[in-house]
């Protein structure tokens, strides 16, 4: 597929100033409407031919291609969509996403990294059904922003911590103190949720644990095998049985328990990453081997109840789980979500509220567990994890209302912080309510 940009020219509209011109942002399908019509199984392939003739005839538009790279990823095409993404954004970085209303209360300003679908913040489902315009501004690296800006009364980072992300990261954090309006989720504080990192950030919070994780390259682990030393200082810290992932793989991709040296060979010898991230292996089973993981939603300093998955392998996340097929797993999670406030978050409102301290960020999310001691277990913090509203209400009926609770909250966060003077967000991390 061959794209060029005839029929793309980027049009513009006047902030006033008759030698400058605001450049306007391209609609889109948007990746929440296109996820939502691949989680209720539509056949993508039919619009994905269709913007194909398109961009073969040269009448497609930006906004197009974008969804064109999008359903390519939903499609299994993740690099033959990423290759769409990066001529797209050669010239053209301002998309619309759709809006719920004609005349919207507010104006948000996401900026995302060039990265495939699981890269940046899913934003629009958080916006589901409010009154409120959403338009992404892809940071690309040696390319100046918009001059003017996009209008918008606040702007949010959507970016992950990861390493296609770090030099947008690094341009939003150079540009960021000086940002013309409020700021969420500051590039500094998203830069330090890489899992190593995270772990020297939660050490010692009580009633917190998070297993010994480093970050090692192939030829670290492959020599730490030849010499039969341990991979930290001191060698104690860390012993088998280990978890090793991928670094910057996620929903278990590369994900492995290793049981001791010949296990972590014949892992490297099918693995072709060149680093990893190590960890110490926490049995979180209860009496009976059942394994309880949940994801926890962090927003503007208030924690909610997202999923919880339940299985008999300590490798669970909510798809793996056999949620959908079991009506005692459901009841379960139907009561996590409803005594939440009064149930867990309180047995761990000390560990939350020191690791909302630590973190810093207005919005993220949290897999978590509970260690046989009762303490809250911290797997992953990220701002990029999927929260959504998008399963069957007649199988889950609990979950509708507890995802329109987080979506109000997200909106009433930006609407708070677009009110804040923009020096209340000029700091070192997210400002107290009022």
């Amino acid at each position: 597929m061959d794209i060029d940009d005839k029929g793309c020219e980027q049009p513009c509209a006047s902030d006033g100033n008759p030698t400058r011109k605001r450049a306007s942002a391209f609609p889109l399908i948007g990746f929440a409407i296109l996820a939502r019509m691949a989680f209720d199984g539509v056949n993508l392939s039919p619009l994905f031919e269709m913007l194909s003739d398109k961009v073969a005839d040269a009448t497609a538009h930006p906004g197009e291609l974008m969804d064109l790279s999008v359903i390519a990823q939903l499609l299994n095409l993740k690099q033959q969509g990423l290759s769409i993404q990066r001529k797209i954004l050669a010239r053209h970085r301002l998309f619309r996403s759709p809006c719920y209303t004609r005349r919207p209360d507010l104006r948000v300003l996401a900026l995302a990294a060039s990265i495939d679908i699981g890269g940046n913040t899913p934003i629009e489902f958080l916006l589901e059904g409010s009154a409120i315009e959403l338009t992404t501004l892809y940071v690309v690296p040696g390319t100046e922003l918009p001059s003017p800006l996009p209008m918008h009364d606040v702007a949010i980072v959507i970016a992950s911590d990861s390493e296609d992300c770090r030099a947008a990261l690094a341009e939003i954090d150079r540009i960021a103190m000086t940002w013309p309006k409020p700021l969420l989720n500051r590039p500094h504080l998203v830069m330090q949720l890489d899992r190593d990192k995270l772990y020297r950030l939660l050490v010692n919070i009580d009633g917190l644990t998070m297993p010994i994780t480093i970050c090692a390259s192939r030829s670290d682990l492959t020599e730490a095998m030849r010499d039969q030393r341990s991979l930290t200082d001191p060698p104690s810290e860390m012993s088998f049985p280990l978890i090793i992932r991928p670094r910057g793989s996620h929903a278990g991709k590369g994900l492995s328990k290793i049981d001791g040296p010949d296990g972590l060979h014949d892992y490297l010898s099918k693995r072709p990453e060149e680093e990893f991230f190590v960890s110490q292996f926490v049995d979180y089973a209860d009496d009976y081997g059942i394994f309880r993981k949940y994801r926890i939603v962090a927003v503007d300093g208030r924690f909610f109840a997202c999923h919880m998955a339940i299985a008999d392998q300590w490798d669970i996340w909510y798809l793996n789980a056999g949620m959908l097929f079991d009506s005692g797993k459901r009841a379960e999670e139907k009561s996590f979500m409803e005594t939440f406030n009064t149930a867990f978050a309180s047995r761990h409102g000390r560990a939350l509220s020191m690791m909302l301290e630590r973190i810093g960020l207005d919005y993220f999310t949290v897999d978590c567990a509970e260690d046989r001691n009762g303490n809250l277990l911290i797997f992953e913090v990220d701002n990029t994890a999927v929260v959504h509203n998008m399963d069957p209400a007649d199988i889950y009926p609990y979950k509708g209302p507890q995802m329109r609770a987080i979506f109000s909250a997200f909106s009433a966060m930006l609407v708070r912080a677009a009110a804040l003077p923009t020096s209340n967000h000029g700091g070192e991390g997210r400002p107290r309510q009022r």
